[in-house]
């Protein structure tokens, strides 16, 4: 069954298009990953799910008409988000930063502390004085605090050390296997992807450019639309 549905979507920032009519379905547990060069549409459509930029098309969460939505209407339904550059209240202690966003379920304090330790060393430090892998964790901490039925990752591993983006593609891991959540996850890493998704999607000009099984997707196609 499809959680999530995008047909024909179109977004634009003013009068500059950025999606041209972008298809994506996601069914439950799934984990699909979606990957193009920068400027390609990738963040915009994760925005335009997310409810932070307005879109047409057809843009469904679980029977739910999203282009009707408000953006914390989008969350409240299942909708989790690690945005690209973190984004974590700085001023605010790793565990403040956890609280905050918390909604009952099974990710609770616990739970977050078993997937990343780090976070759990930490708790009482503020937010500014992380390292930039270790405000990563804390992003997606946050995100799964919301107790989301899908967690959209944009670019979690991007500019991190080798050592800290194998324990954040561990964790990734650790949530398909073992917890059965949806995962949308953006990234350029081909390698690290094809070790948790099901599905690739590659964004090309705000529209999909080739779709299929992550084990399909060859050298030669990725090349020439992701550039890795």
């Amino acid at each position: 069954m499809s959680l999530l549905t995008l047909e024909g979507v179109t977004a634009s920032y003013g009068a500059s298009q950025a999606l041209f009519g972008m298809d994506l379905t996601l069914s439950e547990g799934e984990a699909v990953a979606m990957m193009g060069r920068n400027g390609m549409g990738k963040t915009t459509t994760v925005r335009a799910i997310c409810r932070m930029l307005p879109a047409q098309g057809r843009l469904v969460f679980d029977g739910h008409d999203l282009t009707r939505l408000a953006s914390h209407r989008a969350a409240q339904l299942g909708i989790g988000l690690v945005p690209e550059g973190r984004r974590c209240f700085r001023d605010l202690t790793v565990e403040e930063n956890l609280v905050v966003a918390a909604r009952r379920g099974h990710w609770d304090l616990s739970r977050v502390a078993g997937l990343f330790p780090r976070l759990a060393e930490r708790r009482g430090q503020r937010a500014s004085t992380l390292s930039g892998g270790e405000q990563q964790m804390l992003a997606i901490g946050r995100a799964l605090m919301t107790n989301p039925r899908l967690l959209i990752l944009d670019e979690a591993t991007e500019g991190l050390a080798p050592l800290i983006r194998a324990e954040i593609w561990a964790a990734i891991a650790r949530l398909k296997t073992e917890t059965g959540l949806s995962l949308l996850v953006i990234d350029k890493s081909l390698k690290e992807l094809k070790g948790v998704a099901d599905r690739a999607v590659l964004v090309a000009r705000g529209q999909v450019a080739w779709a299929g099984a992550m084990d399909a997707l060859d050298a030669e196609t990725s090349a020439r639309h992701v550039g890795v």
